[in-house]
């Protein structure tokens, strides 16, 4: 095996360390997802904009990868959730496309101009599990074996409807050369909010921002959840892009003669196909933990970093766009699936009981959709989460309910919020009471209690990284307790924010070779999901 080279090496050695900062801005900055979409353009309206053009998507290992992508027209789009507004932007060209957000029970109109290179050819979209019920504007040679398609430089429109019992998480994409067009980045996400949706879901916390779509993900008292994300999981075959850029050029800058003519079609390879770059919304780990919309991804707007507070029930949307299937595993929990492609996993013998099944690894399979909710609340690990013990002066209390929590059932208060600052209410809502004041630690620092199985190491051991803020617990005064000698001070640049401290779990791809970006490990399908301390509010606009 030849030694790469010094260049190779530099590359190598440069990616390692913007993923050691990335990964500290990560906890110093902590940037939030959610899953933001824009709704049809102007008020009553109910048309999407939408342009298929070309642009280029940045990696981590700072490769920019010739691609394309739909966006929208100008004044085109009404961002949500409504805070979204000022915030995003929907270019020409992004990866993966828009996420259209409409309403079950309803039609809309989407109007597609092909602005791709002209050698390109035509191009289309398909709406899997939707209703196209009226096309304008085909070109007709052909008219696409799949559905209508746009020439370059034209503008065609699809009337699609969303019938009642199509709410849920759908994709949509290219159906022109789907082995070039969705490979080159031409696809996306519809989300079909329930027209209606059950009166038992209440929101577990007051006076914060709703970043929800809506209270339910489907019109089923099972299915209410207090946050949601979207992914859309897809792979790139750098060579594939490589050799559409060439030809391109080629094609652009080619003069005729004699018996020599210029090709003016694309004709691209795209068999054996191996993928070197794994994206979760357009991006690679760790470019996916940057805020929603950063200006530093002008074509990968959407980020791949959720948040949560224990207890709370998270709705995960997620698509698979590419040519391969992915085992990914969220530690921390299973995954109870609620649906697939817009289908509600409801039990044969009783309506009002779902039936899909939890699983350890969600396997995000190519062209299929699933709604699933992830829930963490610490209960059964042996330790108190929030680092109380009988040591600690002045812990708050833990009755437990019925179902062993400390909750509005046993005496809590609901957190309240206002201007994005918690005010009042109980820090340890939600708490497994079983493990209150039981400490983790058999040999602490600080004013942590003995008598727990491990011992933690000290924080500024260089193994550990200056980002690791020392402490599994939550709350604003988790960097006060099992610290080292020589403590870093809480709320540094180099840890949390004071009132975040919180748990980080990894959810990656369990094909090891899916963590990489372009054979370089970390990076590639790879994302964190953050466990905040109630006293710390969500935003997740940043």
């Amino acid at each position: 095996m030849s030694q790469p080279n010094s260049r190779n090496r530099w590359a190598v050695s440069r990616f390692l360390s913007v993923v050691v900062a990335t990964v500290a801005l990560l906890f110093a900055t902590s940037a939030r997802a959610a899953a933001p979409g824009v709704t049809a353009a102007g008020t009553g309206s109910s048309t999407f904009n939408l342009n298929a053009g070309a642009g280029y998507s940045s990696q981590p290992d700072g490769v920019a990868i010739y691609s394309w992508g739909y966006g929208c027209n100008s004044n085109s789009a009404t961002y949500l959730p409504t805070d979204f507004n000022g915030i995003g932007f929907c270019p020409t060209m992004q990866l993966p496309g828009p996420t259209l957000i409409v309403h079950e029970g309803t039609s809309f109109t989407v109007s597609l101009t092909n602005s791709l290179p002209a050698p390109a050819g035509n191009t289309s979209i398909l709406f899997p599990g939707l209703t196209v019920t009226a096309t304008s504007g085909c070109a007709t040679t052909p008219a696409g074996l799949l559905t209508c398609e746009a020439a370059p430089g034209t503008t065609i429109t699809y009337t699609v409807s969303a019938p009642l019992g199509t709410a849920g998480t759908h994709a949509y994409y290219s159906g022109t050369q789907p082995d070039l067009q969705i490979e080159m980045g031409l696809f996306g996400a519809v989300v079909v909010l329930p027209a209606a949706t059950p009166a038992n879901c209440t929101a577990t916390e007051t006076g914060r921002v709703d970043y929800r779509l809506a209270p339910a993900a489907y019109n089923h008292a099972l299915t209410c959840y207090d946050r949601e994300y979207l992914t859309q999981w897809s792979e790139i075959d750098s060579r594939i892009h490589a050799q559409v850029e060439r030809q391109l050029k080629l094609i652009q800058s080619c003069t005729a003669g004699g018996q020599f003519t210029c090709p003016t079609k694309l004709n691209v390879v795209t068999e054996p196909y191996r993928a070197n770059y794994f994206l979760i919304n357009g991006r690679s780990m760790p470019d996916n933990m940057d805020a929603n919309f950063a200006p530093n991804y002008p074509n990968q707007p959407y980020n791949a970093n959720p948040h949560m507070h224990p207890g709370e029930l998270v709705l995960l949307r997620v698509i698979g766009q590419g040519h391969l299937q992915h085992p990914f595993h969220e530690h921390g929990n299973h995954v109870r699936i609620l649906a697939r492609d817009g289908n509600l996993l409801v039990s044969q013998t009783n309506p009002d009981l779902l039936a899909g099944r939890m699983e350890f690894n969600t396997d995000t399979t190519p062209g299929q959709a699933f709604d699933g909710i992830f829930y963490w609340s610490g209960k059964g690990l042996g330790w108190d989460i929030f680092g109380h013990t009988p040591r600690n002066a002045g812990n708050p209390p833990c009755n437990p309910d019925a179902n062993g929590y400390y909750t509005t059932a046993s005496g809590a208060t609901i957190p309240q919020y206002s201007g994005g600052v918690f005010v009042s209410g109980s820090p340890n809502y939600y708490e497994w009471c079983a493990d209150h004041n039981v400490p983790l630690e058999a040999n602490p620092v600080g004013a942590v209690g003995a008598g727990g199985p491990i011992t933690l190491p000290d924080p500024l051991i260089i193994t550990n990284g200056l980002w690791f803020n020392g402490t599994p617990y939550l709350g604003p005064d988790a960097t006060l307790r099992s610290r080292g000698p020589t403590p870093l001070p809480p709320g540094s640049a180099t840890q949390n924010p004071t009132p975040e401290s919180g748990i980080a779990f990894m959810w990656h791809s369990h094909n090891e070779r899916e963590i990489t970006t372009d054979d370089v490990f970390p990076g590639g399908m790879l994302q964190m999901m953050l466990v905040d301390p109630y006293v710390w509010n969500i935003d997740e606009t940043l």
